[in-house]
């Protein structure tokens, strides 16, 4: 049995999700987002993201970890922060000695869907239906998250 944290990385929203991958399957553990505001110093809200993050990893105790990489679309500076994000929650996953596995949204797609042309909203549904949850997970950021931690449990399972 093997836990498995998907992550979503964002300044503003950063989705996280849990999964567990058993002989039986897959289990659903846990799903969140943590939330900063644009308002914020860009500092303080890194830390709080790190913080956030970290307290995920110690409550939950995943022993896999998978996260999305950068996709550069047409706004580079938002590109920019999702980097620093992103390095912030490699330091709180590597403080825990997790090993880090970098997904593309379009490998989450394949994963979860079987196409990688697949919209938000089929992604969204089959985490629904292969998780047993009752209703799709929310917000996005978390369905994207617990979607590259199922990559991650079929990839190393």
């Amino acid at each position: 049995m093997t836990r498995f944290i998907g992550v979503d990385p964002g300044l503003a929203s950063t989705g996280w999700g849990i999964v567990e991958a058993t002989s039986r399957g897959l289990t659903y553990i846990a799903h969140g987002s943590i939330e900063t505001r644009a308002d914020e110093e860009r500092g303080k809200r890194l830390f709080f993201i790190y913080q956030s993050f970290l307290e995920v990893l110690i409550n939950y105790k995943p022993g896999k970890a998978a996260i999305e990489n950068l996709y550069f679309g047409k706004n580079i500076s938002s590109a920019m922060s999702v980097a620093e994000a992103r390095g912030v929650l490699f330091l709180a996953l590597t403080s825990q000695g997790l090993p880090v596995l970098e997904v593309t949204p379009n490998a989450i797609k394949k994963a979860v869907v079987g196409v990688t042309r697949a919209d938000k909203k089929q992604v969204q549904e089959m985490i629904r239906l292969i998780l047993g949850l009752k209703e799709i997970p929310r917000p996005a950021h978390a369905a994207d998250a617990l979607g590259a931690a199922v990559w991650a449990a079929n990839l190393l399972n």
